[in-house]
């Protein structure tokens, strides 16, 4: 899953950047709103942690620009206004939710599973597929009842693609999805991690659509 952080806070920036990639986000890390801006019209990003007060386009303004514009990418408010007004103000721009600093990361990304869920259409937090159960919030996934040690791209790999059943996603989509800017990705990553999966669950789990990418047919 790709985040995109809009927060000018180099303090806070950097402890979230740090503690959601622990958790297996991939996140991109900008300080306004021109070049937030510029990052949602080049990258598909699963949601938006938008900090309110940022130089040049404030968050709310931001918020309003993206929506008038169509733009559906679930966003989470973070602020230091704990106001009603403030939170109001925040919804009634568009967001789909509100977080008021200080905050546990634990709580962030229980939000982030929540709101992430809701846009993919995701019943409950637990994807189920066939004999296999991926938890994102144990970051763990069983097979037959077994646990299965995966790195963190390949359980990052695996929930892209069980989240998305029935979709092809491209190698550039997989890409996009699991590295940050500027992470060097080396020419064969997908390949490799989907390699290591199909031992893992069986060669049958992930299709190749020659030419277009993978996928993972709708049970």
């Amino acid at each position: 899953m790709r985040l995109l952080l809009v927060e000018d806070d180099s303090l806070l920036g950097e402890g979230l950047f740090a503690g959601l990639g622990h958790e297996n986000y991939s996140v991109d890390w900008v300080k306004n709103g021109e070049t937030a801006l510029s990052a949602i019209r080049e990258t598909e990003y699963d949601c938006m942690i938008l900090d309110i007060g940022l130089p040049k386009i404030s968050g709310l303004d931001l918020l309003k620009q993206i929506r008038g514009q169509g733009v559906t990418l679930p966003v989470l408010i973070l602020t230091a206004q704990d106001g009603l007004s403030d939170r109001v103000a925040g919804l009634d721009a568009g967001a789909d939710d509100y977080l008021v600093k200080p905050f546990e990361l634990d709580e962030l990304c229980a939000r982030l599973r929540a709101l992430i869920r809701r846009s993919r259409g995701l019943p409950e937090q637990r994807i189920i597929y066939k004999n296999i159960i991926l938890d994102p919030a144990a970051h763990s996934v069983t097979r037959d009842e077994k646990v299965i040690g995966l790195s963190r791209r390949e359980f990052a790999l695996l929930e892209e693609l069980l989240s998305s059943c029935g979709r092809v996603l491209s190698r550039a989509q997989l890409e996009d999805k699991l590295y940050n800017w500027g992470d060097e990705i080396e020419s064969n990553a997908i390949e490799v991690h989907i390699h290591h999966l199909r031992k893992y669950f069986g060669a049958d789990l992930i299709k190749t659509i020659r030419g277009v990418g993978y996928t993972i047919p709708r049970q």
